[in-house]
């Protein structure tokens, strides 16, 4: 794609918070249109990592936890943080290891992601795991997940019925049906 030269000006910036996590930015701008204004930008310290585990009968594993932003509970794909410095499939074997205790042969990236450019810098890599080996979970202490192994063919229709609602689950889900279930 042809990058387009933008009009925007960043006159002032401040960090008005920072945790382990993420970083919140205060922008004192001049728009395109030439009015000042002002803008929030919230800079992760990780890009996200999600994984599609696929078995030969055509299973995958979800995993369920409470997200706290939201208060409610969420099924997603297998995901984490991984360090910027770290290569995104490394980052992947880590966290599918972590949250379901699957090792995979195969490896594929099928996609990357904004989250939510508008407000973030957040990038996520989503990774097609296939020639499982199974083994012991090791989960981050803030983590308390429940494990599913559904028919991927399931793990689709939950995302069509908005059962599954993280957007790097639903795209990442999206994306391999494409391959999996030759989904148009």
């Amino acid at each position: 794609m042809k990058e387009v030269k933008h009009k925007w000006k960043t006159n002032q910036s401040d960090v008005v918070y920072e945790n382990a996590w993420i970083k919140v930015v205060h922008d004192d701008v001049t728009t395109p249109s030439g009015t000042p204004g002002v803008y929030g930008k919230v800079l992760f310290k990780n890009k996200a990592i999600g994984i599609i585990p696929i078995d030969e009968h055509g299973n995958t594993w979800i995993v369920g936890q409470y997200r706290y932003p939201l208060q409610e509970y969420s099924w997603e794909i297998p995901m984490g943080g991984g360090p910027h410095d770290e290569l995104p499939l490394d980052c992947a074997k880590r966290e599918l290891k972590e949250e379901t205790g699957i090792e995979a042969q195969k490896w594929t990236n099928i996609m990357k992601i904004h989250t939510s450019n508008c407000i973030t810098d957040e990038v996520g890599f989503v990774f097609l795991a296939e020639e499982l080996s199974f083994g012991e979970t090791a989960f981050d202490e803030t983590e308390d997940l429940a494990i599913k192994k559904i028919p991927f063919r399931d793990a689709y229709q939950m995302v069509l019925d908005n059962e599954i609602t993280d957007s790097i689950s639903i795209s990442g889900i999206l994306i391999a049906a494409r391959r999996i279930l030759h989904t148009p």
